[in-house]
């Protein structure tokens, strides 16, 4: 695609105003200064206005807040879904980017960007997922350890490695849990297999994307420059 139709499609103007941007010299791609509009994009080009990295045409990235009682798919008989929640003038082929169980509140991305979706659920990444749970149980030192090296859950493999933090341990516990991989209900699983149950649970965080905690449940907001560029950083999506 030429330069001046990529940003005119990703929002940056008029064909007349993209080409007094282009004069600017405020435009790069891939970190070189970018000043001809015939200039050919890829998908993978990193472009940038003043320094802030712009989404590819037609691609949107959202956080959402997800409450408790909607499911994680773009539709259901019987449940609200996830999707239900975006503004009229989100796209219609935004999807979530993996699953939270309809009983769990927490940080969900929701885009149509296939290409980062892979790589952030690919197993091969093992990109960290933080979330906070209130437990029925005390949890100790031992829980610490056996997430540490892995547990049993009924599946063919153990899982993999997981961060145990005790924030408060009693009857009922609080805990911070670092995951790199998802598995179903594997937070739930992995605490009945210690004799625990969960009885409350949010994800914080995904790889370097924090839930905003200016958003309230059931609310979400677009992502920033910033916050997209690190995603791709870290997942290696910029490079592919």
């Amino acid at each position: 695609m030429r330069l001046d139709k990529y940003l005119c499609e990703a929002g940056l103007g008029t064909r007349s105003q993209v080409k007094k941007l282009l004069k600017s010299g405020t435009v790069t791609v891939n970190g070189e200064p970018a000043l001809r509009p015939e200039q050919k994009v890829e998908e993978q080009d990193r472009v940038a206005v003043a320094g802030r990295e712009i989404s590819a045409p037609g691609l949107e990235y959202w956080m959402l807040y997800k409450p408790a009682g909607c499911v994680s798919a773009t539709e259901d008989r019987r449940f609200p879904t996830v999707v239900d929640l975006l503004p009229e003038s989100a796209g219609k082929d935004l999807f979530p980017v993996g699953r939270l169980d309809r009983d769990t509140e927490g940080l969900l991305l929701l885009t149509n960007d296939g290409k980062l979706a892979h790589f952030l659920l690919s197993p091969r990444r093992h990109v960290d997922k933080v979330y906070y749970a209130k437990i029925q149980g005390t949890v100790t030192a031992d829980h610490i350890l056996a997430f540490q090296e892995g547990l049993d859950i009924g599946d063919e493999k153990k899982t993999l490695p997981a961060d145990l933090e005790i924030l408060k341990s009693g009857e009922d516990s609080e805990i911070l849990v670092t995951l790199r991989e998802g598995r179903f209900h594997q937070v739930k699983r992995m605490f009945e297999a210690v004799g625990c149950q969960v009885l409350y649970l949010k994800r914080l965080s995904m790889g370097s994307l924090k839930l905003d905690e200016a958003l309230q449940a059931g609310e979400c907001r677009m992502l920033t420059g910033e916050e997209l560029e690190a995603l791709k950083e870290e997942t290696g999506c910029w490079n592919r």
